[in-house]
Parts: structure tokens; sequence; C-alpha cells
């Protein structure tokens, strides 16, 4: 099944990738830009590359659903990988597709906000607003899985990061779904006046988004662990949770 998956590494600068045939490198945002060698560009094709500020490592997976021919899709970051037996730790493509064979999708573990639920932890830390623009679209786009984001908001814990692997038929459900509700809530959201840090609104909102959506369709999941290739400040994102939470100081930059 190895040569049937695509494991998309979103990246807009040169980076270590593994060396394995089901990992393809993707350079975002390349509209306009040289060409990073080795990667394949994300503005070939049918795709929304010149959106990459608002919409991140998106645009990989909107260039992967219109144009890439794989059984099996998968998306990760530069620096951070679903964890395996591979080189640098990095999950194998043989050991994905072993965790394909028993489930349709994989996602990494969840993350435990523990002291706030998902929807408060999103207002403490970015725009309140947006989720509100997010729910309104939905009860016009899809109002049967408007329960399902209100139960997702109200947790503590959630998939995030936008990193999956999935079936191409899963994958064509969730990005035929995603991206028409994405371009409605995006028509609302006033980008003027916001940092460039700000303006990464669009990829944070699908975030909040893959949850509600696998659970008002059913869709199963395996999880897998996470592993960063740079070491993480955990004493500096502890401190911005922190701030966010009881000083309402808004997140201002990546940890």
């Amino acid at each position: 099944m190895a040569e049937n998956l695509k494991m998309l590494v979103a990246s807009h600068k040169p980076y270590w990738m593994p060396d394995d045939p089901a990992y393809l490198p993707v350079q975002v945002g390349a509209a306009g830009k040289e060409t990073i060698p080795g990667f394949q560009r994300d503005d070939e094709g049918e795709n929304i590359s010149a959106k990459n500020p608002n919409y991140c490592e998106l645009t990989a997976l909107y260039w992967a659903w219109k144009n890439l021919d794989a059984d099996y899709v998968g998306l990760a970051h530069y620096r951070r990988h679903f964890a395996g037996s591979g080189e640098r730790g990095v999950v194998s493509g043989g050991e994905t597709c072993e965790l394909l064979d028993r489930s349709p999708v994989i996602l990494p573990r969840k993350r435990n906000y523990f002291v706030e639920t998902v929807g408060a932890h999103y207002g403490h830390t970015f725009d309140p607003n947006h989720l509100d623009i997010v729910r309104t679209c939905l009860e016009e786009y899809d109002p049967a899985a408007v329960p399902f984001l209100d139960a997702y908001l109200a947790e503590r814990s959630g998939h995030v990061w936008n990193m999956m692997v999935m079936r191409r038929d899963v994958m064509d459900a969730w990005c035929s779904w995603l991206f028409p509700l994405l371009e409605k809530v995006e028509g609302r959201i006033d980008f003027k006046g916001l940092t460039p840090f700000e303006q990464r609104v669009m990829g944070r909102l699908s975030e909040r988004l893959l949850d509600p959506w696998l659970n008002s369709r059913g869709i199963s999941y395996a999880e897998q662990p996470v592993i960063s290739l740079e070491k993480e400040d955990w004493l500096k994102k502890g401190s911005a949770f922190l701030a966010a939470k009881f000083l309402g100081k808004k997140y201002e930059a990546s940890f």
C-alpha cells in the first residue's frame, strides 16, 4: 500500500525531509517565489497558494485535493511529524499503512487544555468573534453540524495542528465540506489591522472544525503521537497560556 500513500510535508523554506518514498515535501505559499529544490509547489494546477498567509498549511491540502493522485493522503509540518520508528523518530510510510489498515483516519493525540474549554482557549488567545462567525456560517451551510461544533467547543481537549492522514474518499469529503465553509467565513472576517500572525486565522479555524466534522459524520479514527524536530520552550508556552487566560494577553507569535 505504501506506493499509494503520500504524506505531504508543508514548508515555506528548505528543511530536512524524511527519506521515505511516502513523503512529499510541499512548498506552501509558493506563488511568486522561487522553487525550493526537491519540493512540490502548491501553486501548480488548481490551487489557493496565494491565500497561504491566511490558510497556512491548508494550501498544501487544497493542492493535494485538486491535483494529487493517491489512495491515502497525509499532512504534516516541516518541524512537526507523526512519531514512529523512522529517521529522527518520524513515522515511516510502512508504519502509517499498518495504521490505515485499522482505521480510515489517523490524527495526532488530542491536546488537553485542562483548565478551560476549547472554545474558551481560542477566545483567550485569539479573537473570539471568529468562532461566532464560524458558527453563524455553519448554521447556514450545514445546520446539522452545529450541535457537534458546540459540543466540541465545550470540551477540554481536541485534535490540533491540521495534521491528519486520510483515506482518499474521506479526504475528498472533508475538503469538499471544509473549503467552501472557510470561504464563507473568510468573506466575513475583517483582516484590516491584523498582524501577520493574526492573519493565519483560517488555518486556526480549520483546526476547530475537524473534530466536529468527523463526529457529525460518525467517522472513526486512530491516534498517533507527534514529534517535534525542534526543541519546544514549554516554559514560554505555559507562561503565554496563563497570561492569555488570566491577564487577557493574546498570543502574538508561534511557540
